[in-house]
């Protein structure tokens, strides 16, 4: 798909990789802005361009450490899953990762706040996806990015404070490793993948029934 989304935010090139301390300001959108009725359940291919409207109109930046116990907040966060050759990118988190509901977990994706010094003017979400896929793993080839869908999980702690917008990153290589927070990883396919399932983190295994 033509990467042509555009979000009201640019990344400062600048930026280095960085940690998640709970006291940094992210991203966060009230609850009633996104879900005006009910809220879904699951993955839900849908508009990604009203919802980014959505964002711009209505976004904050507040603390982490307050957001992740307040659900009337919803956390924006890029959720990215590679795939190459059909094969997909599983990974482990670490026992001491910052995220401890997440500690030791498998994951089909990878994650990540969008923090208010991230941010200046009108840029594609998709640029801001590459830097946070560049800042959990090493990965030299090119990528394809298209959007699955916008991911609600109310049915956990974490889930109920965040929202996803999950993309697939096709790769051109193989030649991945992890980084980061992150333990192990290699590229399965998709049946491979079932060996897995009961130990991935919720939001992985939503996105593994829709793969």
């Amino acid at each position: 798909m033509k990467e042509s989304i555009t979000i009201m935010a640019q990344i400062n090139p600048t930026v280095q990789p960085h940690s998640t301390p709970l006291d940094e300001h992210i991203l966060v959108v009230k609850r009633t802005h996104l879900f005006p009725d009910d809220a879904w359940q699951g993955l839900k291919k849908i508009d990604f361009e009203s919802y980014l409207k959505i964002i711009n109109s209505h976004k904050e930046f507040l603390p982490r450490s307050l957001m992740e116990q307040d659900p009337t907040f919803k956390q924006i966060i890029p959720y990215l899953v590679f795939e190459h050759d059909n094969k997909y990118f599983i990974m482990q988190r670490q026992a001491k990762a910052s995220e401890q509901r997440l500690q030791s977990k498998f994951s089909l994706g990878i994650g990540g706040h969008i923090r208010q010094e991230d941010l200046q003017e009108d840029t594609s979400i998709f640029d801001w996806a590459r830097r946070e896929f560049h800042e959990e793993v090493e990965f030299k080839g090119s990528l394809e990015i298209e959007p699955l869908g916008i991911l609600n999980d109310d049915s956990n702690e974490v889930g109920k404070v965040h929202i996803g917008f999950v993309f697939i990153l096709h790769g051109d290589s193989a030649e991945i490793s992890v980084k980061s927070e992150l333990k192990s990883g290699l590229l399965v396919t998709r049946e491979e993948c079932l060996e897995y399932v009961s130990r991935m983190e919720t939001w992985s295994q939503i996105v593994f029934e829709n793969l």
